[in-house]
């Protein structure tokens, strides 16, 4: 059963009012519903155009939020072929927000390294809802070593609403956890590529998506800070985070051209989650062409290029 966000609350009247004639054929076999039912879908289906032809960022962040989107884990089991996951830091635990390992992407070796939510309550808890410890930003620099050292590139899957704050984060160094990670993704001598599957929140992202080439969902979020937490910042009211959204510029349309991220895949109308082997299969040939860009660059112009487009964000776009 599709869950509706507040703003499509009358969409999901439409489309309720569709079912329920066809629940009612289904019951009676002597009713003929087919003309009614068609025209609530082409009268659904004209409201979907509408609701998402022109998002606010809020309702952006929304949708990257919704429950049914997918996640980390089905991308990479859409994705790639004969994932071999790796667990642990080798110093303190092993995060399940974090899932990595090895993998084939169109049948080439790669490391796969990924945010997961979960999809129930057992698994959200479990996986902490996406939201890393310290051990799993270490585990993701243990990953990405290995990939140096064994020439495979590497594939991020961003999908978090920031690192975990707790105080057993803290005292373990959560802060100097991501600004590790941040330094082995800027050091690796092979391609780095990132797409942000959901929302990309502040250092928690950063530490996996200081690639080479950065790509988001057309619905997906990237920011340092959620709006809720802006606002509650800026004018002590999370209420307003709708205002916050507008301000923080954190929708796809913006950071592309701002420079942050270096191309948009395109997601079905209505949401990644309406569409979810139309949008694995976007993903897929997004990657598959960030990394044939990065195909003839050796380890020191992959490393130069990664550099140099950090260091260009903000000569461009509305920040220039």
């Amino acid at each position: 059963m599709t869950q509706y966000l507040d703003f499509e609350k009358p969409l999901a009247e439409i489309e309720g009012k569709a079912e329920e004639l066809r629940a009612l054929a289904r019951a009676n076999e002597e009713m003929d519903v087919a003309e009614e039912a068609a025209a609530l879908d082409a009268k659904a289906a004209k409201l979907l155009d509408e609701l998402y032809g022109d998002l606010t960022p809020w309702r952006k962040c929304q949708v990257a939020r919704h429950p049914e989107r997918p996640h980390c884990q089905d991308y990479v089991k859409e994705l790639f072929t004969e994932f071999t996951p790796l667990a642990g830091d080798r110093n303190f635990a092993d995060d399940l927000a974090v899932i990595g390992g090895l993998a084939r992407f169109n049948d080439q070796p790669v490391m796969v390294i990924g945010h997961e939510k979960g999809s129930d309550t057992k698994s959200r808890i479990e996986r902490n809802f996406g939201m890393a410890r310290p051990e799993g930003y270490r585990k993701a620099v243990r990953l990405m070593e290995m990939a140096g050292r064994f020439g495979l590139p590497v594939i991020t899957l961003i999908d978090t609403a920031g690192a975990y704050p707790g105080k057993g984060a803290e005292e373990r160094g959560q802060s100097e956890a991501i600004a590790r990670s941040t330094e082995m993704c800027l050091k690796i001598g092979v391609p780095l590529v990132s797409v942000i599957i959901g929302e990309g929140g502040s250092g928690g992202a950063v530490a996996f998506a200081t690639a080479n080439r950065v790509a988001m969902l057309e619905h997906s979020v990237y920011s340092v800070i959620s709006p809720e937490g802006c606002a509650s910042i800026l004018w002590k009211d999370s209420e307003k985070m709708r205002e916050a959204a507008e301000a923080l510029r954190l929708t796809a349309q913006d950071l592309y051209k701002l420079g942050v991220c270096d191309r948009i895949i395109t997601e079905p109308k209505g949401g990644a989650h309406r569409d979810r082997t139309a949008t694995v299969e976007s993903v897929r040939a997004a990657i598959a062409a960030m990394l044939k860009e990065l195909d003839d660059k050796d380890a020191a112009a992959l490393i130069k290029d990664r550099r140099q487009k950090f260091l260009d964000i903000g000569s461009k776009g509305l920040a220039a």
